[in-house]
């Protein structure tokens, strides 16, 4: 008999135990989701109707994945990309100043 050992790469660890740490994730998708995309419309996005529509539809489409109890690697990846262009748009304003 084998002993299994736990993985050393903690992404790894991460990865594999995704689902069951489902709650925790979700609280802190909410909180970044909700603080960043209201920090970009807060600097400037609110003025503008393509800039306001590119943080509000990937907003709105991973806190779907949320309420439709989605893989959480579908939830992640629509995390991803709404912090992408959440904090694009947040550095985009700034410098615009």
């Amino acid at each position: 008999m084998k002993a299994q050992t736990a993985p050393r790469n903690p992404l790894t660890n991460f990865v594999k135990n995704i689902e069951f740490n489902r709650f925790g994730l979700i609280c802190i998708v909410i909180i970044l989701i909700g603080c960043f995309g209201g920090i970009a419309i807060g600097q400037g996005a609110i003025e503008n109707t393509y800039a306001l529509t590119a943080v509000i539809i990937p907003t709105m489409g991973t806190l779907s994945l949320l309420l439709a109890v989605a893989p959480m690697k579908q939830i992640l990846i629509g995390t991803a990309i709404c912090m992408f262009i959440d904090i694009a748009l947040i550095v985009y304003y700034v410098i615009a100043g």
